[in-house]
């Protein structure tokens, strides 16, 4: 019996010794070669492109649909190439009649892009292109019996594929312009794209009776007025005037490929009710296709085996140095992708289990939680950001970026008291501003990730100049080569010019009050609004803290009731004309019934006619000059306190390559690449196994066994010699 037990205890033991990642979180019956492990903290609700406008949704559809064009992985600013083009889309200019026009001339009405797409793209193989003998789709009408041996996509015994098509992309645009489909960009491109506002009106009715008909439906034989297939290969879209942004938005997933044979097929009643739509299974040409979707546990892309060639991209040395990229992430130019294989997302709700997770090795990059940024970051006396020694014990890389955003502190500029044009009142909120010590408050409250606003535009966006003549002298002065926040005695100066000496008002020998909205009143919020209060006392002034909810908030906002209020905005495309009409005049909540994005309500004409002219140029120095004229006189009007642009810091596991943060695009599992062996070995070596405990349990549990199954054998014994 102790031969036997001790027997068992080598066997765990050898067992567990075998195991080698013991407590790994992932399936261990799945082979983690060339596998990305990342994670996702709330499920993810839509992936059909028309309706998620969702970063984290994003992040897993732009590895699967392909829109027309891409950002280059790796240059700085942020430029546009080809993703599923040949080259960079045609532009002709039309007077009204049609007819041709130069780029100057003052008779265009249209523009109008031809795209011309590569012949070597394929969709991703998929049921809904299998074909019949006589060329139908042969899971077009899926029978009862055939759907109930169906519960997922592998249940299909066929599969196939085809090329990608010009009409593919017009389809896609059709399905946006449907209402039922509820895409949030629709508007927006009904103001620019020819004959999408007539359509969608008949389109919407027409879908509105087949859906209350339970029909299905097929959106090839309408047409858009405004967009054309030119060939199989090639289409053309005419846009109201001049909108050289427009080319941005056929980066975004809204403008992805829709087969129709996909969308049919995803439109029978039986396989909605199985949840197997667009929605959650998409159709796409990219790197990867999703093989698993369950938002509550875990999501799971494979490598698509029909995707194109796409070479990893290279640099010039110039373009190198321009954009700041290490000599270690061009090792792989010229390479085709992608790199990895598989990338398993896991559903992690909460965040201190997810960061121990990371320093186990189990995923593969991490954010920073603030209750672990002491740990991680080692801030040094110049206010740099490095890895404390732990972090770098670990082989962990850290890479930052400015988010392309700017959040801000925005003045009512129809408000009578901080509001108004006069030299007095430019000085008041200048003053303001100065006193507003971003510096300080990005420090306290942000762990030092972000950078102090000089303006409207953030770092990466044409415009921004992140040298001495591109700071806001009205804020700040040059010291010795360096940018320095005026002294609080200087915003006194222009207090007292502005008619409130120490924060009285000269008129009426009263206090200056002011009220700042806010929606919120959390321990955190109320740290940072004692933090402002104190910021206006440096000046005297009073500030009257107001809190509601958001949609009363909302609602000040629409109708001009507000004083001072935080605000704050995310890069739609990178381009300045996205972070500019945030001051446009015509823009006006005020003006407009509340549906304006000025909700400062400012409005300055000479800043809103440069802005005329600088909103349909391409970069240009001609742009930035007079790019440079508005914010000089934005800066100067002071109708915002400019705030700061949000710093993103990621921790990557040096087996993981080619990480390059890039704020824009949404594709870039394609580029980066694991060293699955690096993983492994470091995996088994972080999270050896505790066996001592494990060894002197047992111990104890024989210890107490092997005397009581002695004595019960030495009983035995005795009973049968007494029989």
């Amino acid at each position: 019996m102790k031969q036997l037990l001790l027997s068992l205890l080598l066997l765990l033991l050898a067992n567990t010794l075998s195991a080698g990642v013991w407590n790994s979180p992932h399936n261990t019956d799945q082979p983690s070669e060339n596998i990305l492990f990342t994670s996702f903290s709330s499920p993810v609700k839509h992936l059909d492109p028309v309706i998620s406008y969702n970063s984290a949704e994003w992040g897993i559809i732009g590895q699967i649909y392909e829109p027309p064009l891409q950002y280059n992985y790796l240059k700085r600013p942020y430029v546009l190439e080809p993703a599923t083009l040949t080259a960079m889309p045609e532009v002709h200019y039309l007077d009204k009649n049609g007819q041709t026009v130069d780029v100057t001339s003052k008779n265009i009405a249209f523009s109008e892009y031809i795209f011309h797409l590569r012949d070597d793209i394929r969709f991703q193989p998929h049921p809904s292109f299998v074909k019949d003998t006589e060329g139908r789709q042969r899971y077009a009408k899926l029978t009862g019996d055939e759907l109930d041996d169906i519960t997922s996509l592998d249940d299909f015994a066929l599969n196939d594929s085809r090329l990608l098509q010009a009409n593919d992309y017009i389809y896609a645009i059709k399905r946006m312009a449907v209402r039922q489909n509820h895409s949030p960009i629709l508007d927006s491109m009904m103001a620019y794209i020819i004959g999408l506002k007539d359509y969608s009106k008949d389109i919407t009715n027409k879908v509105k009776a087949l859906k209350k008909d339970k029909k299905i439906v097929d959106l090839r034989s309408s047409e858009i007025s405004g967009i054309k297939q030119l060939d199989p290969l090639t289409f053309s879209i005419r846009i109201k005037g001049v909108y050289p942004q427009f080319l941005y938005w056929m980066s975004m997933n809204f403008f992805a490929p829709i087969p129709w044979e996909a969308d049919l097929f995803y439109q029978q009643a039986g396989l909605k009710e199985k949840n197997l739509t667009l929605d959650s299974f998409p159709v796409g040409t990219g790197p990867y296709y999703l093989a698993e979707n369950n938002p509550n546990k875990q999501m799971r892309l494979v490598a698509n085996p029909n995707f194109h060639t796409e070479l990893y991209p290279s640099l010039s040395p110039e373009e190198q140095k321009a954009s700041g990229v290490p000599d270690e992430m061009l090792v792989d130019s010229g390479k085709p992708m992608p790199f990895i294989k598989e990338v398993i997302y896991s559903l992690e709700k909460e965040s201190i289990p997810l960061w121990n997770k990371f320093l186990q090795g189990y995923y593969d990059s991490s954010g920073i939680a603030s209750e672990a940024f002491d740990q991680t970051i080692n801030i040094s006396t110049t206010g740099a950001m490095g890895l404390s020694p732990e972090m770098e014990k670990r082989g962990i890389t850290l890479r930052s970026a400015i988010v392309p955003s700017i959040y801000y502190m925005a003045f009512n500029m129809v408000d009578p008291v901080v509001g108004g044009y006069s030299e007095s009142n430019q000085k008041l909120r200048q003053a303001i501003s100065i006193a507003i010590h971003y510096e300080e408050y990005i420090s306290i409250f942000r762990n030092d990730r972000g950078i102090a606003a000089q303006g409207p535009i953030p770092p990466g966006i044409f415009g921004y100049d992140d040298s001495l003549a591109g700071h806001n002298n009205y804020v700040y002065d040059s010291v010795e080569g360096k940018s320095e926040r005026k002294p609080i005695a200087y915003a006194k100066q222009l207090l007292t010019e502005a008619g409130y000496p120490n924060g009285t008002s000269s008129k009426t020998g009263k206090p200056l009050t002011i009220h700042y909205d806010a929606t919120s009143a959390g321990p955190d919020q109320r740290a940072q609004l004692d933090w402002m209060r104190k910021q206006f006392k440096k000046l005297g002034i009073l500030l009257v803290i107001r809190n509601s909810d958001y949609n009363r908030f909302q609602d000040k906002i629409r109708n001009g009731s507000t004083q001072m209020f935080m605000w704050g905005w995310n890069a739609d495309y990178p381009d300045p004309e996205n972070f500019l009409f945030l001051l446009y005049g015509g823009n006006a909540a005020v003006d407009t019934g509340g549906s304006g994005i000025n909700s400062s309500n400012y409005k300055n004409p000479e800043f809103d006619r440069l802005f005329d002219q600088m909103n349909t140029m391409e970069n240009s120095p001609e742009r930035l000059a007079i790019i440079q004229q508005m914010l000089e006189i934005a800066r100067k009007d002071s109708p915002w306190i400019w705030g700061f642009h949000p710093k993103s810091l990621g921790l990557y596991h040096h087996w993981f390559g080619n990480a390059w943060p890039n704020q824009m695009a949404n594709n870039t599992m394609k580029y980066k690449r694991i060293d699955d062996k690096k993983r492994r070995d470091l995996q088994s070596q972080w999270n050896q196994p505790v066996l001592l405990p494990i060894i002197v349990f047992f111990i104890l549990i024989i210890g107490i066994i092997y005397p009581l199954l002695r004595a019960y054998r030495k009983r035995q014994a005795f009973v049968i010699q007494t029989q």
